[in-house]
This record gives structure tokens, C-alpha cells and sequence, in this order.
């Protein structure tokens, strides 16, 4: 169902000014010698381009009356100055140019590196679409500016300035008419300019929806397809594409008419001034060449004027994008890493243990999904969690690797409470198979060796054995070195997750977390598989989510979990004669070989 941005962006800041593009110098300083050489070359063509017309005065007052020679000198100083420019807009162009361009990378890896070490509860209230949006569309409207607008706002500003006062220097007179239509030209740019800012960040907000909804649903193609849904995602998509077209061609057609109002203005004023100035030289008041000369910095300034019109717009779409990337440099995580943090205990032996943990997810807050959990898993252990859908089994797994922080309680690793590590470094004794394996766009062995980047071709074929996955690599087109496509599109659901279990193999951390990890496995592959994870077992701490109970028997503790809570825990046998949910459940899988699943 297709979202206005009111719904999407409602928590955003609104651009106020084009003084949000100040946010840009944090990058811009590193490269101060560039700026002032951009300026240096900018300072440079502007003063050329206005020493230009004294030229042409003095040519023309003197083209009668002057020799050859001084013609000649003239028209050399001319030649000379042009030369100067050209060499002038050659260096500044390139100047900003690869600023811009470096700058704008900076700026991407500074959000990417950001986003990436966000937690799962930031991406709840973000479409990765839209990230990728801000990434792309609005750093390419800071490289239009940084690249471009801002060297031709400051070239024209000093055009507008310089020529002015060289202006009141030609003729005082037809200088203070000019001034009188100063105030008839910036009425509309201000009144016309402040929606001209809310109609550009109107239109980035949908660019950035439509750029979430198309993620979305390319993301899930094949659920799309497979419930004949093309319809509506085409009609969702076209939804949101159509009003970020509508509102661009209210941006364009406010835009147009200040450009109109605006351009009319000063020269229709031009026009008015250069009448009476033909007057004074008719009475022999002013030169010909005086006049010459004040026309063409009329030129200059009113062409400098329109100008900024034009790149005041693009100005503020880059102040909203800038806004819109700094939200993201500075969007507050909650899940933190400590100040001051402790080292991680050497060696973790992996001794985890929840202490009174309560947890309510962010976007579900009047549900718990952990309720005062105490529960202590000794190194080595293998602990299997099992329990209805919603019991809170994965939430164990999540916090954990502090992916989310629970609202009550402690979680320790070896005794030492998470929250005072930093989750780089004790994430990496853990080792992951999430229920939905992820498979990159690289070959098999790349994908393998994530899990641990030093290993060797050998370790990574010894990971692959011990997960069963050796055997229908080795039958791809190109073995390990096949590429297995975006989101291992090339490989069946049993075997991404054989692979996710290599990797998980590979990284040889002590603590090892199984959420459903044999889910998608045939019988045969989950013997094999089974088989490799008990004996990685014996060696580390080892918690399994599961729904199938064969797949847990063998743990040394199953603990059994129901509306957040532990109800019960034991080994197979004694909650079988226990009773309860767990042997409510072992009925239901075990009797008449019915695999029903919970």
C-alpha cells in the first residue's frame, strides 16, 4: 500500500535556508588548499571579466582618433585578458569539480559507514530504499552544487558586486535608476523562494518513497509474482512515481515563474536605464564609449542576477538534501557502545547468562517479548530453545549479539555485562546461522570465507564439508569460484543454508547460535548437517532454535519458552514425562510421524 511522505518523513526536520548547506564544511575542510585555489581562480575570472569593458571603453572613445598602434596595443591587452579567463575557468572548473567529487564520496562512506553499525530497530522505521536514496539522488544534488552552483553563486555574486560599483564609477546617474529596481527583483525571489524550499523537499520525499517501494518490491519478486500481486505493486509504484512528478512540476513551474518575473524585471529596468543614457549622449552629457561601457556591466550584473535566481533553487534542493543526509550522520542508535568500555574476557569460554531480562521491541511496544527471562548457559553447553511462534526464541538470539538492548535486566558473556563491551569486539566470538540465511552476489567460497576473511582455500573447503554443502559445490559450473547471484538466487533454499552453516563453521567462535538452522534442509542434508553441528558442538557453547524437536534431543538442556517466558526446562526425556507444552508438542511431532510444527 503506497504511504504519503507526510507518513513516511513525519518526524523531519524542515528546511529552513540554504544555511543548512553549512553542514558541508566538516568535509569541506580536509580539502582547504582546493577551496581557496577554486576561490583564487573564481576571484581571478571575475576580475578579468570585469576589467574587460574598460577595454572596450577606451577603444571605443578613442577609435577614431587613435593610430593603429595603440588599436593594436588595445585589442593585444584584449587578446591578453582572454587568454587570462580561459586559463582562469579552466583551473576553477576542475578545481570544484574534483572537490565535488571528492567531497561527495567522502560524504557516502561517512552515511554508509554510519548505517551499517545502526541496529535492527533503527531499520524499522527507515526503508532501506530510502537510505539508498539519500546515498545516491541527494549526494548527487551536493555534487551538483559543491561541483557547479556554488562557483557560479560566487563568480555572479562577485559579477553583481564588482559591476555595480564599477557602474556608479561609469555613471552615478543611470547607477541609482539601476538601484530602484534592486527592490522589484528580490520581492519575488523571497516570496517565491520560500516555496520553492517546500516544494523541494516535498519532491525528494517522494523520490526517496518511490526508491523504498521499488526496493520493497523488487526485494520480494517472487512472493509478488507468486500471489499474481504485479498489479498492485505496479499501481503502488506508479502511485508514488506520479506524485513525485507532480510535485517536480510544481517545483518546476514555481521555479519558472521567478526565472520569468525575474529576468523581465531587470532587464525591462536595463532597457529603461539604457534609454536615458542614449538621451545624455545625444546632449553630449556622457561618451559614447561611458555608455558602451556601463551597458555592458548592465549585461553583466543583469545576466549575474537572473543567475542567482537559477542557482538559488538548486541551492535550496541542496540545502534539503544536505538536511536529509545529516539526519543520518546523526541519527541517534539505541543501542550504544559503552564510553569507556572493558576489554572482552581472554579466553571467552562463553558463559552466557540473562539476569531478570525484559524486552518489548520498538515498533511493538505493548507486547513482551522477553519477561523477566533468568537463564544461565554454561560454557560448552548446548542449550536448545523451543516453543510456540512468538514464544521469544530468536529475541534470545538477538540480544545476544545486542542487536537490540532489553529494557530490564543484564546479559553477560563470561560475567561481564555486554553493554560494557563494544559490540565489534565480542560479536566476534560469536558465529550466527540466522533462520533466513543471507548470500551475497560473490562466488561460493567468498560467501563461505565471510565468516572468517583470513582463511585459506583449505579451510573453507573443510568448512563446506563439514556443512554438507562440499558436494553440490564442487557440481556448480565453475565449483567454488561460481558466482551464486544477488541473494544466492542460483542455489536452493537447503543449500544457502548449508552455507551459512560453513560459514558459521569457519568462524570457529566459542559461542555458536543456531536459529532454525536446518530448517530448509532435506532429511538426508539434516543427518549430515546434524552430525557436523553436534560435533562442533562439543567444543563451544551452542543455543538452537527449533521448531523440529528431533533436531534438539541431543542438546543438554532444552528449555522451553511461551509468551516470553521460561516454562519449563530438562532434557528430553524428563520433559516428556513431565508433561506440559513440551510433551503436548513431542505428540504432535513424534505420534503416527506426524511433523506438524508449532
Amino acid at each position: 500500500m503506497a504511504r504519503t511522505p507526510t507518513t513516511v518523513n513525519e518526524d523531519r526536520e524542515k528546511s529552513k535556508h540554504v544555511g543548512a548547506l553549512s553542514d558541508l564544511w566538516p568535509f569541506l575542510s580536509p580539502y582547504k588548499w582546493m577551496v581557496f585555489g577554486a576561490i583564487l581562480a573564481l576571484t581571478l575570472t571575475a576580475s578579468v571579466s570585469l576589467t574587460l569593458p574598460l577595454a572596450v571603453r577606451r577603444v571605443v572613445d578613442n577609435f577614431n582618433g587613435a593610430d593603429g598602434a595603440l588599436l593594436d596595443q588595445y585589442f593585444g591587452a584584449a587578446l591578453a585578458l582572454a587568454a587570462l579567463l580561459a586559463l582562469g575557468t579552466g583551473l576553477r572548473y576542475s578545481l570544484v569539480t574534483l572537490l565535488g567529487e571528492r567531497v561527495v564520496a567522502d560524504i557516502r562512506k561517512a552515511v554508509f559507514n554510519r548505517i551499517i553499525r545502526m541496529s535492527p530497530a533503527f531499520f524499522e522505521n527507515i526503508m532501506t530504499g530510502e537510505v539508498l536514496s539519500r546515498i545516491t539522488t541527494d549526494t548527487t544534488l551536493i555534487l551538483s552544487v559543491i561541483g557547479s552552483s556554488i562557483s557560479v553563486a560566487l563568480r555572479n555574486v562577485l559579477i553583481v558586486v564588482g559591476g555595480m560599483a564599477l557602474m556608479l564609477f561609469t555613471s552615478a546617474k543611470l547607477t541609482g535608476l539601476v538601484l530602484l529596481i534592486v527592490p522589484l527583483v528580490i520581492v519575488p525571489i523571497l516570496t517565491l523562494g520560500r516555496r520553492l524550499r517546500k516544494l523541494s523537499r516535498e519532491n525528494q520525499d517522494w523520490i526517496a518513497e518511490s526508491s523504498g517501494n521499488a526496493s520493497e518490491a523488487l526485494l520480494s519478486v517472487q512472493t509478488v509474482q507468486a500471489f499474481t500481486n504485479e498489479h498492485g505493486a505496479q499501481r503502488d509504484f506508479a502511485h508514488v512515481t506520479e506524485a513525485s512528478y507532480v510535485s517536480a512540476r510544481r517545483r518546476i513551474a514555481t521555479r519558472a515563474v521567478m526565472t520569468v518575473i525575474v529576468i523581465f524585471l531587470v532587464f525591462a529596468g536595463v532597457v529603461g536605464v539604457l534609454w536615458i543614457g542614449a538621451n545624455d549622449v545625444r546632449s553630449g552629457t556622457m561618451s559614447a564609449g561611458a555608455l558602451v561601457q556601463f551597458v555592458i556591466y548592465s549585461v553583466m550584473v543583469a545576466g549575474s542576477v537572473a543567475a542567482l535566481s537559477e542557482v538559488w533553487g538548486e541551492l535550496q534542493r541542496a540545502a534539503g538534501a544536505t538536511e536529509r543526509l545529516v539526519e543520518l550522520l546523526h541519527a541517534k542508535d539505541s543501542v550504544e557502545d559503552a564510553a569507556a568500555p572493558v576489554p572482552v574476557p581472554a579466553p571467552v569460554t562463553g558463559h552466557i547468562r540473562f539476569d531478570k531480562v525484559s524486552f518489548r521491541y520498538p515498533s511493538r511496544p505493548d507486547v513482551s517479548a522477553l519477561d523477566a527471562i533468568d537463564l544461565d548457559i554454561r560454557a560448552g553447553e548446548t542449550v536448545a530453545l523451543v516453543g510456540p511462534s512468538g514464544a521469544g526464541k530468536t529475541t534470545i538470539i538477538q540480544t545476544i549479539l545486542r542487536f537490540y538492548d532489553p529494557q530490564s535486566g543484564r546479559i553477560e558473556l563470561d560475567g561481564t555485562d555486554l553493554k560494557d563491551m563494544t559490540r565489534g569486539e565480542f560479536r566476534k566470538h560469536l558465529a550466527l546461522v540466522p533462520q533466513d540465511p543471507v548470500i551475497f552476489a560473490t562466488t561460493a567460497r567468498e560467501n563461505i570465507r565471510f565468516g572468517r576473511p583470513d582463511a585459506s582455500d583449505a579451510e573453507v573447503e573443510a568448512a563446506a564439508q563439514a556443512a554438507a554443502a562440499h558436494e553440490f559445490i564442487v557440481k556448480l559450473p565453475e565449483g567454488y569460484d561460481s558466482q551464486v547471484g544477488e541473494r544466492g538466487v542460483m542455489l536452493s533454499g537447503g543449500q544457502k543454508q548449508r552455507i551459512a552453516i560453513a560459514r558459521a563453521i569457519l568462524r570457529d567462535a566459542p559461542v555458536l547460535l543456531l536459529d532454525e538452522a536446518t530448517s530448509a534442509l532435506d532429511a538426508e542434508s539434516e543427518r549430515a548437517v546434524q552430525a557436523a553441528v553436534d560435533e562442533l558442538s562439543k567444543t563451544r557453547t551452542t543455543i538452537i532454535v527449533a521448531h523440529r524437536l528431533a533436531t534438539v534431543k541431543k542438546a543438554d538442556r532444552i528449555v522451553v519458552m511461551e509468551d516470553g517466558q521460561i516454562v519449563a526446562q530438562g532434557t528430553h526425556d524428563e520433559l516428556v514425562a513431565e508433561g506440559g507444552l513440551y510433551a503436548r508438542l513431542a505428540r504432535l511431532q513424534f505420534t503416527d510421524g506426524a511433523l506438524a510444527e508449532v
